[in-house]
């Protein structure tokens, strides 16, 4: 899962992304309402921790203009005020839920469960295509009674492709979806690592393999056993 934080307040901004990035999600921070709303906009983030009191523009007008600009990425709005009417403004405004500060990671970390829940996307524990699978906790991808242990870059984009198996993903989406929007990575960091993915489900025996489609990036073409690219608890 890919989160993106905004807020203001870079302490605490780093602090969130430690908490999230121990619990295995990858995050991207920023600390003002336009810069959340330009990188919002890309719509790669599974959620989008917002902070309400941000310099440029406040959270309510910045998940407004992600809601009239067609992107449904769950939001958690997070603020110090409490009052009714900020929390009824925030939601009215396109916000999936609230929070207020101080709070505890494992009171964040519930809400982040609450929301995934409700776009029908529950924090599984695999990832399973064709006739392999991934276990999305120990990052272990699995074929028949052989496992090998994925790296997280690796693991990033084993979960990129076997969660869309079938479809094209081409290099910059990879790009942005494993190394993040500010990464200096290039298509030579995608084509190694692809590299190495086809090693490992060499080595494990795997039928599925992740093809090379010309100008436009790679897919993984699930083998073996009956495709479903669905995460399982």
């Amino acid at each position: 899962m890919q989160i993106l934080i905004v807020e203001d307040d870079v302490r605490l901004a780093q602090a969130l992304c430690r908490i999230l990035e121990e619990s295995g999600y990858k995050t991207d921070a920023v600390h003002d309402g336009q810069s959340g709303l330009d990188y919002a906009e890309s719509g790669i983030y599974d959620v989008v921790i917002l902070d309400v009191m941000l310099p440029k523009m406040d959270g309510f007008t910045v998940v407004s203009n992600l809601r009239r600009a067609g992107v449904n990425t769950p939001v958690l709005l997070l603020t110090a005020r409490d009052a009714v009417p900020d929390k009824i403004c925030g939601l009215d405004s396109g916000a999936d839920d609230y929070m207020t500060k101080p709070f505890s990671p494992a009171e964040l970390m519930a809400h982040l469960r609450a929301l995934t829940r409700r776009q029908g996307e529950v924090l599984f524990e695999t990832i399973t295509s064709g006739d392999v699978s991934l276990n999305l906790e120990s990052h272990d991808l699995t074929c028949g009674d052989q496992s090998i242990h994925l790296s997280y870059k690796e693991f990033s984009l084993a979960r990129v492709l076997m969660a869309n198996a079938g479809a094209a993903a081409s290099k910059a989406t990879l790009i942005e979806k494993v190394w993040g929007l500010e990464a200096a990575a290039d298509e030579n960091n995608v084509e190694a690592y692809v590299s190495f993915l086809r090693k490992k489900l060499k080595f494990l025996g795997s039928a599925s393999r992740i093809e090379t489609l010309r100008g436009a990036g790679y897919r993984f073409a699930a083998e073996g056993a009956a495709t479903d690219n669905r995460a399982s608890a």
